[in-house]
């Protein structure tokens, strides 16, 4: 009988002990799960600077606009592929200041895109490898570099009268999110490659989408408005032949 005791309480002891470990172990895991989870950006950045150390990388980023109304997306033709349209956005600049401090990395202009007044200017570069994770951390401080999506929504639908400017003074928008692709070799750009887009959404107000639903009535041949199955299809559209293009990136907006 006093075999039996002791026996139920070693076990009962060491089945305390189990449980206390397992949740001593699980209260110490979840903390640094939420902590990698949470800077997870900032480990790959790392891991790429070590990785790539002795290779340029090419980075390009941008942000892009979803204007939806009525179930449909306003994408506009591109400046320089004018077969296809796309959302309204673009590369961000870097400013004066902005260029010193990447010149002080060692970043130099990519040479794919030709350097011209619409391109000057553009943070679509080469990043020294070593510099991948100091390079984003001066992207994710804002500082020395375009940070509003207003100048390319002004450019590419106001200052050609797409978009009547005096029902757009100003404009209303939320920030979405960021996506990050993750690193890859481009057969294009003969590199490896990272693309950064900020996505934003414009919110009208009521005059904004009276606007935008009379240029959907009208149309206008550099702007079309298109489902979201038709972006998924790049244009395609079921038991339709094909009359438009639409770019790659175009999903993001989705």
């Amino acid at each position: 009988m006093a075999i039996s005791a002791g026996a139920a309480s070693f076990f009962i002891t060491n089945s305390i002990v189990v449980n206390m470990t397992a949740g001593l172990s699980v209260g110490l895991f979840v903390p640094v799960v939420d902590e990698i989870a949470q800077n997870w950006g900032n480990i790959r950045n790392l891991w790429y600077s070590v990785r790539y150390r002795n290779r340029s990388i090419r980075v390009s980023t941008s942000y892009l606009f979803k204007i939806y109304i009525d179930g449909k997306y306003l994408l506009i033709r591109g400046n320089r592929y004018r077969n296809q349209f796309q959302p309204v956005g673009g590369v961000h600049k870097v400013s004066p200041q902005g260029n010193a401090t990447l010149s002080a990395m060692g970043v130099t202009d990519d040479d794919l895109i030709p350097l011209d007044a619409v391109s000057y200017g553009d943070l679509r570069v080469r990043v020294p490898g070593k510099r991948i994770f100091q390079f984003f951390q001066w992207f994710d401080s804002r500082q020395g570099r375009e940070d509003s999506p207003w100048r390319e929504f002004q450019e590419e639908l106001l200052a050609i009268n797409i978009l009547p400017q005096t029902k757009f003074p100003h404009i209303m928008h939320n920030y979405l999110r960021r996506e990050v692709d993750s690193i890859r070799f481009s057969e294009w750009a003969e590199e490896m490659e990272i693309l950064v887009a900020d996505i934003y959404e414009l919110v009208p107000n009521q005059e904004q989408e009276d606007a935008l639903r009379q240029l959907a009535a009208y149309g206008h041949p550099d702007i079309v408005w298109v489902s979201s199955q038709q972006i998924k299809r790049r244009g395609a559209s079921s038991g339709q032949p094909q009359t438009i293009e639409i770019s790659a990136h175009s999903r993001r907006i989705l």
